[in-house]
């Protein structure tokens, strides 16, 4: 069933971006860890305060802020051409063949949804480059996609910490309310970044990735 109304108010955008964005989404993001299972299998995540430093480099250092870059690429493309582009660099700019699976896959899964619900033509793309092209085609406001994305990355991983560590719910939503300003001010800035300024400095969560591959035994795909 496709929807015809097009985004009138902001309330509105922001209701479909909580949807989109919610662990409800059927994009199986809960069966992915980003690497956070090698971390904590290996000791380096311990409890709370190491499991927020490690999300805090995620969003800043790491895939996240590549991933917002991308999202606001594709917010911006003009063409299906440059939609390709953008999805063939998301792929390539995997670290590990997991982390290319759990992007490809759930992004995959997204457009396949809401282009079903939107009536939106929408291919299988990267997660990000899919969710900044729907953004564009409906409507949605860059920044508040942006932030409504990145926090939702960070929540996703504090679910997947409250079963690694483990974390209680309490801490775990603490972590991740210590960390909304951090996703607020990374949303504002990759407004103003491109595919030039892609880039991430998370090596060891980019190793712990790679490692994840032969880690015996594991609850997650990455």
């Amino acid at each position: 069933m496709a929807t015809d109304a097009p985004m009138t108010t902001a309330t509105d955008a922001r209701l479909t971006l909580a949807q989109w964005l919610s662990p409800a989404y059927p994009t199986g993001g809960f069966a992915w860890s980003h690497g956070l299972e090698t971390e904590v299998a290996e000791g380096r995540v311990t409890d709370g305060e190491s499991f927020a430093v490690w999300l805090a480099d995620i969003l800043e250092h790491g895939l996240a802020r590549a991933d917002a870059v991308l999202l606001a690429e594709a917010w911006r493309a003009g063409s299906a051409d440059e939609i390709a582009a953008l999805d063939a660099e998301a792929r390539a700019f995997a670290p590990s063949a997991e982390r290319q699976a759990e992007t490809v896959e759930q992004g995959a899964a997204f457009a396949r949804t809401t282009a079903a619900v939107w009536g939106l033509d929408l291919p299988p793309l990267a997660h990000p480059v899919a969710v900044g092209r729907a953004a564009a085609l409906t409507g949605l406001p860059l920044c508040d996609t942006l932030a409504l994305y990145l926090h939702a990355v960070a929540a996703s991983l504090a679910s997947a910490a409250q079963r690694l560590v483990p974390l209680g719910q309490t801490e775990a939503q603490g972590a991740v309310a210590r960390l909304a300003p951090l996703c607020a001010r990374l949303a504002d800035d990759a407004q103003a970044l491109a595919r030039d300024d892609l880039s991430s400095a998370a090596w060891a969560a980019d190793i712990a990735a790679m490692r994840h591959e032969t880690l015996q035994p594991r609850l997650f795909r990455s």
